[in-house]
Formats: C-alpha cells, sequence, structure tokens
C-alpha cells in the first residue's frame, strides 16, 4: 500500500512539474534553462571559447557525455558507440542534434588534447563538441549535471539527452545499444 502512495505521489509530482513548464512562456523557459545550466564558458577542442547554455545547449536536442583523455576503457567505449549513434541519426546529426563531450580532467586535457582524442575515434564534426576549460568552470557545469566525482577513475558513464526548450531530459545507460540511443534522440528531435 505504501508503494502505491508512493508511485501515486510521484506521478502527481511529474504531472505537476510538466504543467508547470507548460505554463512557462518561450522566453520564461530560455530564461530558466539558462539561469540553471549556466553560460559557463569552456573551450572547445578547437580552442574556441563557448558558452555552455548559449552556445552547446540551445536550440538543440543535446548528448552530454563525459570522458578524459588519458582513460583506458570506458571513455574510448563509449566513444565509439557514439560515433555509430551518430551514423545512425544521417541528417539529423548536426541539423537537430549536438553531441557534447565534456571532459572531467581539464587540468590535463587541454583543446589540442580532445582534438586528438576526437580524431582517433573519428569524432570529428561541427557539431560535436569536446569541451575543457578552467577547472572550476568545468566543475561548476559538470556539477549542475549531476555528474561531478573527485575521482576520475569513478566518473560518471551515464550518458545524458534531452531538449532544452521541451525541458525534457533522460539518462541513457552506457551499455546502450547505439541504434537505442539514436532512436530517443530521433524522438527527442521530432519535439523540436
Amino acid at each position: 500500500m505504501l508503494r502505491l502512495i508512493l508511485a501515486v505521489l510521484l506521478v502527481s509530482l511529474a504531472w505537476a512539474v510538466q504543467a508547470q513548464q507548460a505554463k512557462l512562456t518561450p522566453a520564461e523557459r530560455e530564461a530558466k534553462a539558462r539561469g540553471y545550466f549556466t553560460d559557463t564558458k569552456l573551450k572547445t577542442q578547437a580552442d574556441r571559447t563557448v558558452r555552455f547554455y548559449s552556445d552547446a545547449l540551445k536550440d538543440k536536442v543535446v548528448l552530454i557525455n563525459f570522458v578524459f583523455t588519458q582513460c583506458g576503457d570506458a571513455c574510448p567505449l563509449i566513444t565509439a558507440k557514439l560515433v555509430h549513434a551518430k551514423k545512425e541519426l544521417g541528417d539529423v546529426f548536426g541539423h537537430e542534434v549536438r553531441f557534447v563531450s565534456i571532459s572531467i580532467d581539464p587540468q590535463h586535457d587541454r583543446p589540442q588534447d580532445l582534438a586528438r582524442f576526437a580524431k582517433k575515434f573519428d569524432a570529428v564534426h561541427p557539431e560535436w563538441l569536446f569541451l575543457t576549460g578552467e577547472p572550476a568552470n568545468v566543475e561548476a557545469v559538470v556539477q549542475k549535471l549531476g555528474a561531478w566525482t573527485g575521482d576520475l577513475e569513478s566518473h560518471s558513464t551515464a550518458i545524458i539527452i534531452g531538449n532544452v526548450r521541451q525541458g525534457r531530459w533522460r539518462k541513457i545507460r552506457p551499455d546502450a545499444p547505439a541504434k537505442a540511443i539514436a532512436e530517443q534522440l530521433r524522438e527527442l528531435a521530432a519535439g523540436l
């Protein structure tokens, strides 16, 4: 009985949040998203400064994951899987969908390191951003995304996908097939 009551409460809460989101104007939704995600400045693999919300998230369905270039196991495997998901997306990738890979080791991962990492895995595309920057800035963004850990080896391998405009976000397990990742991204892009 307690589980049923808890389930009803959770469903009611989710409905209330969605209803609240629906009441916001597009400008209010954008202001709320910018306030939450922040426009923290980071650097791309091309050594270009970007603002996290305005330049990386806004107006796209995004896939966010966390990497570091000296990682010997999970990061290369997940990056390779995302390359396959990118191929599965076809023309949707780059038009409606962008990938954002954030280094959790900004003290060692400079833009040129991320560029080499991207090239090694054939993950080079203008709409696939590999981000690094000042350690405090990277930490602030990764904390907002709920993935901060002080230990590189135990960093989050979760894949986060979302549609900022709709306020729809979900986590995907890193062992999900590339085709399933692409399908979920297509579903979110259909709402643009």
